[in-house]
């Protein structure tokens, strides 16, 4: 733990709980995979939460479902607006068609394509936008305001928090006995989440937050206190492309997690080959970014329990090729 808060965190387990009770029968209660030979080459017990198998194919459907189904009726009716480099603009997108809501995604022009065509085929309007010059968070207000319709961002919120967070309440009453917990962070939605159910039910876990090296969002803001904002790099780890991370998930980082470390391209490759030809899984470069941070040595592991979480499975075959043939 890093510090303390003096004010209440934005979410509690109840939130969490309440956000599993939406998200059952509508979310997948994705499996958690072992593997001997990732074990041995860590000299740990590796517990694989693998949300690439999620509707969308990410852990974003369970916070994108979460908050639209939140919402009053009548204003479900006037529609939402999200923004989102890909995973977050499927969940919303997914959610918007299951619930019956007019979905407006807001999406870089430079997005993986499986992720656009994805998003288009449940069925909402996207708006592209230029992610090195433009301010997509001023783009979706101004068509949210327009329209009258519900702005829903990708990690500062408190019910996509919550909703994030039912990854750990599910793998927690999985493998109950874990004592390290290893999340992905880009906008701290999932961390922040995860480190409120996880800190709650198993009081004393150690989590770490792992973000690409060259963006430290989340490192500057738990070192500074304060949300900072950072140049966006170009890296293999799409996902976690974020400018930086939500003053709301800032406040739960800040008193439940322990630390956040970063990971290289090569490292976040490394652990996608892995998780392809040992385990049959596939993930993508953000999804994998955990994985990467334990099998580089930057979260000591060894003898101990730990909950890795698989974060997404949505990367294009092309550059999926190039990472398996070592050419990233």
């Amino acid at each position: 733990m890093t510090g303390h808060q003096d004010t209440p965190l934005p979410i509690g387990l109840g939130d969490v709980r309440r956000a599993a009770a939406r998200l059952h029968g509508v979310a997948h209660r994705t499996p958690v995979l072992t593997s001997r030979h990732l074990d041995g080459l860590t000299g740990a017990s590796l517990h694989l939460k693998a949300e690439h198998l999620q509707r969308v194919g990410a852990f974003k459907f369970r916070g994108g479902y979460n908050a639209v189904a939140a919402l009053p009726a009548e204003v479900r009716a006037r529609g939402v607006v999200a923004f989102s480099s890909g995973n977050h603009a499927q969940a919303v997108a997914a959610a918007a068609q299951l619930l019956q809501v007019h979905a407006t995604i807001v999406m870089p022009e430079d997005a993986p394509a499986v992720k656009l065509e994805a998003t288009r085929g449940y069925g909402a309007e996207v708006v592209l936008y230029d992610r090195y010059t433009q301010d997509r968070l001023a783009i979706a207000t101004d068509i949210a305001n327009a329209r009258g319709a519900t702005l829903i961002p990708p990690y500062d919120h408190p019910e996509v928090m919550a909703g994030q967070g039912t990854t750990a309440l599910e793998l927690l009453d999985q493998v109950p006995a874990i004592d390290l917990l290893v999340v992905p962070v880009g906008g701290g939605g999932l961390l922040s989440g995860c480190a409120v159910a996880a800190s709650a039910l198993a009081p004393g876990i150690e989590i770490v937050g792992v973000e690409p090296e060259g963006r430290r969002a989340a490192r500057d803001a738990m070192a500074a206190g304060a949300v900072v904002e950072v140049d966006v790099p170009r890296t293999l780890l799409d996902g976690q492309q974020t400018p930086n991370i939500g003053a709301l998930p800032l406040r739960v980082l800040m008193a439940l997690v322990d630390r956040v470390v970063g990971v290289t391209d090569a490292e976040a490759a490394h652990a996608v080959r892995v998780l392809a030809t040992r385990t049959k899984q596939l993930v993508e470069p953000s999804g994998a970014a955990g994985l990467a941070a334990v099998l580089a040595g930057h979260v000591p592991v060894a003898g101990r329990r730990v909950g890795i979480v698989l974060s997404g499975g949505n990367v294009a075959a092309p550059g999926l090729a190039r990472i398996l043939t070592g050419e990233l």
